[in-house]
């Protein structure tokens, strides 16, 4: 028997044996392509970090975005092999379209949103809530582009619910994803924001900022959900991700990250 094929089944074996992952005893890397909402990054980084200790040879390249864009690309079979959207409507959509695989839909967490501003900020946003932003300093509001951005459209839903927008409307100014406009904030391009409280809660933006949380009924529930591509080149991979996420270890991550979880 070949030598290659004899190491790859001890391989297997021991991996069985101790209980490892058999994509850890494959002999060959795999690429597994993820596009992923902007306010997964920090949790979905971590999530990878862990899923690698188990998978050894899944290489995971993971692209963040915001969901309408990925939606937009991915209806045009964009080269990836499973979607985390900020919206679970956008999977819904490509599964109808054909684009991604009816029984491979998952929810994996609920956003909130909140309203974030600099430490350094005179205004007491914790006191004011969303009347911060009718304060005298405040010039620009920045929140994600409702046209293609889950959190965009969670913003707008609020500040009218909450009875601001008709008083702040001229002042908002677009971020493409809720990544970038968490950076707006922080880099003084808007003296206040509405973004996702994944991202406040960031190694990157946690001590730099201070906020209050919208609550829940102000804005539609932000259930946020994935899919794998009906395109994907690892299928197998990609569900291990998928299960990953889903399990106990995954679950404790996206927690430490404000997300609620399904049935929680």
């Amino acid at each position: 028997m070949d030598r290659r094929i004899v190491l790859v089944a001890l391989a297997r074996l021991a991996a069985a044996a101790s209980g490892a992952s058999v994509y850890s005893a494959c002999a060959e890397p795999r690429v597994l392509r993820v596009a992923a909402a902007a306010d997964m990054r920090f949790a979905m980084d971590e999530v990878i970090e862990a899923f690698r200790e188990k998978y050894l040879t899944v290489r995971v390249e993971v692209t963040y975005g915001s969901s309408g864009n990925f939606y937009a690309q991915l209806s045009n079979h964009a080269p990836f092999d499973i979607f985390f959207s900020a919206d679970v409507d956008y999977p819904r959509r490509l599964i109808r379209e054909g684009a991604a695989v009816a029984d491979t839909e998952f929810l994996y967490g609920i956003g909130r949103l909140v309203v974030w501003v600099p430490r350094a900020s005179s205004i007491d946003v914790e006191k004011l809530g969303m009347q911060s932003l009718l304060d005298a300093s405040v010039k620009k509001i920045a929140i994600a582009n409702p046209r293609h951005a889950p959190y965009g459209r969670a913003a707008m839903d609020a500040m009218k619910s909450l009875g601001v927008y008709d008083q702040v409307k001229d002042r908002i100014v677009f971020g493409d994803s809720v990544m970038q406009t968490a950076q707006f904030v922080e880099s003084g391009g808007a003296e206040i924001g509405l973004i996702s409280h994944s991202l406040v809660l960031a190694p990157l933006f946690r001590d730099k900022g201070r906020y209050w949380e919208v609550p829940a009924p102000a804005y539609p529930r932000r259930e946020q959900g994935g899919v794998i591509l009906s395109w994907a080149r690892d299928k197998s991979a990609a569900q291990a991700l998928r299960d990953f996420v889903l399990g106990e270890s995954g679950k404790a991550i996206l927690r430490r990250y404000g997300f609620w979880l399904p049935g929680e």
